[in-house]
């Protein structure tokens, strides 16, 4: 199932969106009773090697799977995920060549071209499955409202642009009458230290976002690309969580953007569609650039035509993340 990202989520203005919310919110009440009960219901599994999950206070977009890998990578750790929108269960090891984005979702297939990467509906038997396949250190790809599996240490990765009216929390409502998981306060409250993304072109966070986490330590990453954008005319398209931000990047590094296609997360990619992106290129004699997250769920013989644009995590204060992680992995 894929999730289109309503905009008026990240606004805390009243309108648009007010009659959705209204009517909505009752639901959310009931969300946030389910999440409380299983969250209280005790101490996750314990396993053999520190855990440090990577997770986030709303349904998507903020940025935590190029935070996880770069723990992931600075630390040799294998990364945990529960395979969202893949068939397999697991637990099982990704094989980049042998599993497909449908078979093991499409996070996962992406992270296992560079890193260890394990998926598992059930995280403590993942977590076991991973320590045995060698595993010094497990990064939990999600999983802050997961109790199952206990954590050495609980990071939330917040969307820090706040430019035209954007707010990482809307108005604070919870699914679906918003874009919360749970109340911030109470997420917040499980959480060691937030990671705080920011565009590449913005200098420095909101300090109106920056008073909201108190005295949670906050550190600030920046999403950068691995490399310049292709060259030439190009049409752009994205089924992420938020396909404007890919946009906006996009023409931040200097792409030249015929037209650009938004589409819902994890959007499944038939031959129909394939077939209008490329006739939408032609169009405008230009190429196909696209996520890697969105590259990873194309056909093979459509991936050679396809640019994946890879962005990663750059801290700001590696020494604070370096000092943040090196606790969590020695205690």
């Amino acid at each position: 199932m894929t999730l289109s990202t309503p905009r008026w989520w990240y606004t805390r203005e009243r309108a648009p969106g007010w009659r959705m919310r209204a009517l909505l919110t009752p639901v959310s009440w009931i969300w946030v009773a389910l999440t409380a009960r299983r969250i209280a219901r005790g101490e996750g599994v314990k396993v053999d090697v520190p855990v440090i999950c990577v997770g986030n206070l709303t349904m998507g977009g903020s940025g935590k799977t190029p935070v996880a890998r770069e723990i992931a990578r600075r630390l040799g750790g294998h990364i945990l995920s529960r395979g969202h929108g893949g068939r397999l269960t697991g637990p099982m090891r990704v094989d980049p060549v042998r599993h497909t984005a449908a078979d093991v979702g499409d996070e996962p297939r992406m992270l296992a071209r560079d890193l260890p990467v394990w998926i598992a509906r059930d995280r403590p038997a993942g977590a076991r499955a991973a320590v045995a396949g060698g595993a010094g250190v497990i990064v939990m790809d999600d999983g802050h409202q997961n109790p199952k599996l206990s954590k050495a240490l609980s990071l939330v990765v917040v969307d820090g642009e706040t430019r035209d009216a954007a707010w990482p929390f809307g108005d604070g409502r919870v699914f679906p009458a918003g874009p919360m998981r749970e109340p911030l306060k109470a997420g917040l409250a499980r959480a060691d230290a937030v990671v705080m993304l920011l565009p590449a072109d913005l200098d420095a966070p909101d300090p109106a976002l920056l008073a909201v986490f108190g005295s949670t330590p906050v550190l600030i990453a920046r999403l950068k690309p691995d490399a310049p954008p292709p060259t030439g005319r190009q049409v752009g398209f994205a089924g992420v969580a938020k396909p404007w931000k890919v946009e906006q990047a996009l023409r931040a590094s200097g792409c030249d953007l015929a037209d650009f296609w938004p589409f819902p997360d994890h959007h499944p990619f038939d031959a129909a569609m394939i077939r209008r992106l490329f006739d939408r290129a032609e169009q405008f004699d230009a190429g196909l650039v696209t996520t890697e997250k969105d590259w990873v769920r194309l056909p093979v013989e459509a991936q050679a035509k396809v640019t994946p644009w890879k962005v990663r995590a750059v801290f700001d204060d590696e020494a604070a993340l370096d000092a943040l992680l090196a606790r969590a992995v020695t205690e």
